[in-house]
């Protein structure tokens, strides 16, 4: 495993979608980790998360989800440069979800859009 959990994790979560797992289990969490999930299970690509802090693991119930990957370059963008992205990651208008960390937290792109603020991309996932 790298330096970068959010991109492990979400590599886990499409192997495991690949070879038809219901569940994953993770050994890192981190609080980025916690807020990229809650994103993913409002949106419908997970189903949910369970944490147990006993043995600092996490476990991942998989959703509808066809691809997930972390945005390794962090590019930060302003809230005029979101539209570039949105076509560079995601398959067509309207469908995924660009996780987006803003100075108001970590938000959806839509989300972002609608408050005109920009920031950091850190994953897509449709």
């Amino acid at each position: 495993m790298s330096q970068d959990i959010i991109a492990d994790i979400l590599n886990m979560i499409k192997n495991a979608q690949k070879v038809r797992k219901k569940t994953v289990q993770a050994s890192k969490i981190s609080n980025l980790l916690i807020e990229v999930l809650k994103i993913m299970k409002h949106n419908g690509a997970i189903k949910g998360y369970k944490i147990n802090s006993k043995e600092k693991n996490i476990e991942i119930t998989l959703g509808d989800l066809v691809e997930c990957k972390a945005i390794k370059l962090r590019y930060t963008v302003k809230k005029t440069q979101i539209e570039k992205y949105m076509r560079r990651y995601l398959p067509a208008r309207g469908v995924g979800t660009i996780i987006v960390s803003t100075n108001q937290g970590l938000m959806t792109h839509e989300e972002a859009l609608e408050k005109d603020l920009g920031g950091c991309l850190i994953a897509y996932f449709y």
